[in-house]
């Protein structure tokens, strides 16, 4: 296993020389950097784990540093140096995400403490990150699974495990393609209804006129072919959990017997007069917006609240970016398997489009553009060239990385990568202008530019 590598930074020579060997002595990998710009450099390299800088330096000085680490590697735990150990400096470091602050003269013993602890850090916040990520992966029948680690993901799945012990009506909100039936079915599968029934009906693809039978059941008799009676989905789900998908497309004549159901826990077959009592957990999903819906007359306003008592947002995958990699491996695992292939993951181009695609059509786009990736793959690495020409060549989302067209101009590269910068920056031009490499005047010159020369803002007095 090879040492950790520690980045030393300090416009002392003499004093970036004992550090780094101080550290060298400890058994860890040294990177040594006289200057903030120099230390972005070596900051973009994977090996380092730990930066510790001096605060005081000219130029850009360390905490100016530190707010450009969290936002070109924010894995980095950073160790602040400083002969000013004021309360208040420390107090703002620690704010910008410094994770310890040692005032000089420095003493050995408390420097490599600081380092090994934020080391410390670094690996449990790596291993919670990978125990949320498998533990995300809730598997239901047939194999799919539910998987992310992003804050949306996550706060959807916090919802989901408190709820679903409940016996409340849950309605699921989200655009096409987000998995919403994957939602539901964790729903049942952490609720004390696991062991019985999960049934699925898609009230937008079933037929208005055959719907109320599949829902309810059907007498011998209740209409011309009816030779035998059938129970509906609600007796198949008895004990169970009933899952109603675009519950939005569902007709208002069954809207009234689904009303019913949910107030009384009994229903009548097509056809009969037999009272029949259920007990069936509903979750329902749709991407309508259902108060909408009420307004305009074509849902019922009480079925409406009580569909709502729990309401859990599905989040698009536009919201949960960080989650592209682990879904997008998670179903190369999947169907290299359905395909009798061996395959080792993405190409770095690959991933590259994969993060950078704004997927319109969510979750189920991402898996139908890596399952064609799988089958076409003429390698044992999924290149950029096996997937989707409208993946390829689509829309882009706000991914942390660019993908730029050949042919497209010079100019226009350059906006865009500014205007990226800033937003990963939150809009701190000083900060961007230094990632880039630029002078902060430049920034704003070409933002004057923009917004229509010479009555937009200045640039501050004293900006380089």
């Amino acid at each position: 296993m090879t040492s950790p590598t520690v980045l030393v930074v300090d416009d002392d020579r003499a004093n970036l020389d004992s550090v780094a060997r101080i550290f060298q002595r400890e058994g860890f990998a040294t990177l040594s950097a006289a200057q903030g710009t120099e230390a972005l450099e070596m900051l973009r390299r994977p090996e380092v784990s730990v930066m510790v800088t001096d605060l005081m330096m000219p130029g850009m000085d360390g905490q100016e540093l530190l707010k450009a680490s969290r936002a070109i590697r924010p894995d980095v735990e950073v160790v602040l140096m400083t002969a000013y150990g004021t309360v208040e400096t420390a107090v703002a470091a620690m704010k910008d995400g410094a994770y310890d602050f040692i005032t000089k003269p420095l003493k050995r013993h408390a420097l490599v403490k600081a380092v090994q602890k934020a080391l410390e850090k670094q690996a449990l916040v790596q291993e919670n990150t990978s125990l949320k990520a498998k533990l995300a992966e809730i598997n239901p029948a047939g194999g799919r699974a539910m998987v992310g680690q992003s804050p949306a993901f996550r706060a959807m799945l916090d919802t989901i495990r408190q709820a679903a012990p409940s016996t409340a009506t849950v309605l699921l909100l989200g655009e096409s393609g987000t998995g919403k039936e994957l939602a539901a079915r964790a729903l049942h599968e952490h609720s004390a209804r696991a062991k019985q029934a999960f049934i699925a009906v898609n009230c937008g693809a079933i037929p208005e006129s055959i719907l109320e039978a599949e829902l309810f059941g059907v007498e011998r008799g209740a209409y011309t072919g009816a030779v035998t009676r059938r129970e509906g989905r609600f007796e198949r789900a008895h004990g169970g959990t009933l899952f109603l998908d675009e519950v939005g497309e569902m007709p208002l004549s069954a809207q009234v017997k689904l009303l019913r159901v949910l107030q009384e826990g009994e229903l009548e077959r097509l056809g009969g007069t037999q009272t029949v009592k259920v007990d069936v957990r509903l979750v329902a999903a749709t991407n309508k917006d259902l108060q909408k819906e009420v307004a305009e007359g074509r849902f019922r306003e009480d079925l409406y609240y009580r569909l709502h008592v729990v309401e859990i947002r599905v989040p698009a995958l536009a919201s949960r970016r960080e989650d592209i990699p682990l879904l997008a491996e998670a179903f190369l695992r999947r169907f290299s398997a359905k395909n009798g292939k061996v395959l080792r993951g993405f190409s770095p181009d690959a991933l590259n489009v994969l993060e950078n695609y704004a997927w319109p059509g969510n979750v189920r786009e991402l898996e139908h553009a890596v399952e064609r990736a799988v089958v076409l793959a003429r390698t044992d690495v999924l290149e950029a060239s096996d997937l989707p020409e409208s993946v390829r060549k689509g829309p882009l989302g706000s991914a942390g990385q660019l993908v730029i067209p050949i042919g497209t101009p010079m100019e226009e590269i350059e906006r865009r990568v500014i205007h990226e910068t800033l937003r990963h920056t939150r809009g701190d031009k000083t900060l961007a202008a230094r990632l880039l490499g630029i002078a902060a005047r430049t920034i704003y010159r070409k933002l004057e530019r923009e917004q229509g020369g010479p009555d937009a803002a200045p640039a501050p007095p004293g900006v380089a």
